[in-house]
């Protein structure tokens, strides 16, 4: 299995780059993983954030792979348990889907031509997040969730 994160945005902070760093290593025995980055729109006027997430959507249309297994991390996307996670994970792998790619919007939300291509909407909270935080709780997850399915012992 390949997986993707697609995220609008650059991680900025040093101890979060080290904590993905950290997880992208540990999920080498367990999938392929790769992190793209796509440029995030400055928000220059208010009244034009549909045109920002438009220009975002197509730059995030670009890392698409045809028959990927899209989920993008929407505030109101459906929540499921680190264990709901893991037998999600499975059933995509035993369908013989190979590439699973998540999408993280920036500040502004991911534009509807995006959303509306996702096999899945996933939700970690009714709270807000900075997409720096959730694309470090996202590759923990997915980490989490490779244990729970390998019936190894990091999931307690």
């Amino acid at each position: 299995m390949n997986i993707k994160i697609i995220a609008v945005g650059k991680i900025k902070e040093a101890y979060n780059k080290e904590l993905i760093k950290e997880y992208e290593k540990r999920l080498s025995p367990f999938c392929g993983f790769s992190v793209v980055e796509v440029q995030a729109e400055p928000i220059m006027d208010e009244s034009l954030v549909e045109k920002y997430k438009l220009s975002e959507a197509d730059r995030i249309l670009q890392h698409i792979k045809e028959g990927a297994f899209v989920i993008t991390l929407e505030i109101k996307g459906k929540m499921l348990s680190s264990e709901e996670f893991a037998l999600k994970i499975k059933e995509i792998s035993n369908s013989g889907i190979s590439d699973v790619i998540f999408i993280i919007g920036g500040a502004n939300g991911l534009h509807q031509k995006i959303s509306d291509i996702a096999s899945l909407k996933l939700s970690f909270s009714k709270m807000t997040f900075t997409h720096q935080m959730i694309r470090s709780i996202l590759i923990e997850q997915i980490y989490r969730a490779f244990k729970i399915n390998s019936n190894e012992p990091y999931h307690r």
